[in-house]
């Protein structure tokens, strides 16, 4: 099946995905890296085909067969098995696992990160490893957020090698994705594969990132701001209505722009005056419920900075995307949280809990 966990190791607790084999101590890159099966090269091999053997040749009178080369096709393929990962063109450059891992290096080495995860997805396909940042904080009531690092390379063509911030909330083990851009820092930084992976790819993604405690900061300013940020009961159904219903809201004839205010139109003033239309969360479909439910029952909601706060309405879509989204397999979970449309859904909840709450 596609999307499997080949291999995968971690360092410490056990992550909030629960898959992979723990280890001990702690780990350079380079032992994390064998610890999770990823001491594998890759080489990019050219596509051969077999001409057919039923056309007239006089150099071949027999009209065997023979093996020609596919001008501009190749195919990346591991060099342990001879497994082909992907197909691709001349101008795709793999990035070794040693090299992509290495990244890490600098910051173990100083004691800033620390290694705490490593594996391979989609049979190979892609590989991750996840650093564990020394800096932390808390906010009210004891709800501490730890930041890591994750940096995910595919050996699939059209997928770029991705380092990104993504800080996980203890207590719910909630991973949040985000885009803080301010004074040239980003969340996310990404690389074609279309040069060889070197110095200066590193250093870009260094000065990208903002690594050296300035994510850490900038989501710490975001958090406490939505933890001081109270959330109305109505505000929070037009929200989860918003983000996964809208037609909901169309139908009802709300305003779109609900983050300047939140009146309602006269006509639903007078429908609702007489009863025509339910609460909006009676019309809330099985994953708008489960957020409306996990707001107010997922670990760490009764904390102080998260019962009745934006920061606990957040909380209450990343615990959803990360822990009761429905998939097939563990690993796709994993990957459509960190990569896929788990991962939009969480950046898009960010973004819209900062209107609520700046416009509240």
């Amino acid at each position: 099946m596609a999307h499997m966990v080949e291999t995968m190791a971690y360092a410490g607790a056990v992550p909030w995905h629960g898959l992979g084999n723990k280890v001990e101590g702690n780990l350079t890159p380079e032992e994390m890296l064998k610890a999770a099966g990823l001491d594998w090269t890759v080489s990019k091999r050219p596509v051969y085909y077999a001409s057919k053997p039923d056309v007239w040749d006089l150099n071949d009178p027999r009209g065997e067969a023979k093996l020609l080369t596919a001008d501009g096709q190749y195919m990346v393929v591991r060099d342990t098995d001879n497994k082909v990962l992907s197909h691709c063109g001349e101008a795709f450059t793999p990035f070794q696992n040693h090299e992509t891992m290495s990244f890490f290096k600098k910051f173990t080495d100083a004691g800033q990160m620390a290694m705490d995860t490593a594996g391979s997805l989609s049979d190979g396909e892609r590989i991750w490893g996840l650093a564990k940042i020394k800096k932390g904080f808390k906010l009210a009531g004891g709800d501490e957020i730890e930041g890591y690092l994750l940096m995910a390379n595919s050996h699939k063509v059209g997928t770029a090698m991705t380092i990104m911030f993504t800080p996980i909330r203890v207590v719910c083990n909630n991973t949040i994705t985000l885009a803080l851009n301010q004074e040239g820092i980003t969340g996310k930084f990404r690389m074609l594969h279309l040069q060889m992976f070197d110095e200066d790819i590193m250093t870009a993604a260094e000065e990208a990132l903002g690594i050296s405690g300035t994510q850490m900061e900038l989501f710490k300013q975001k958090s406490e701001f939505l933890a001081k940020k109270r959330a109305k009961q109505d505000q929070i159904d037009n929200f989860i209505a918003e983000m996964f219903q809208p037609n909901i809201l169309k139908e009802r004839g709300k305003i779109q722009d609900f983050t300047k205010n939140f009146n309602k139109s006269p006509q639903q003033k007078s429908l609702e005056a007489i009863g025509a239309l339910p609460p909006l969360h009676e019309e809330f479909t099985k994953t708008s419920m489960a957020v409306r439910e996990a707001i107010e029952e997922s670990p760490g909601a009764d904390l102080d900075s998260a019962k009745g706060s934006w920061w606990g309405v957040l909380n209450g879509v990343t615990y959803v995307m990360d822990h009761q989204k429905k998939s097939k397999t563990n690993d796709l979970r994993l990957t459509s949280a960190w990569f896929g449309s788990g991962a939009n859904t969480k950046r898009k909840a960010l973004d819209k809990v900062m209107e609520y709450a700046e416009a509240s």
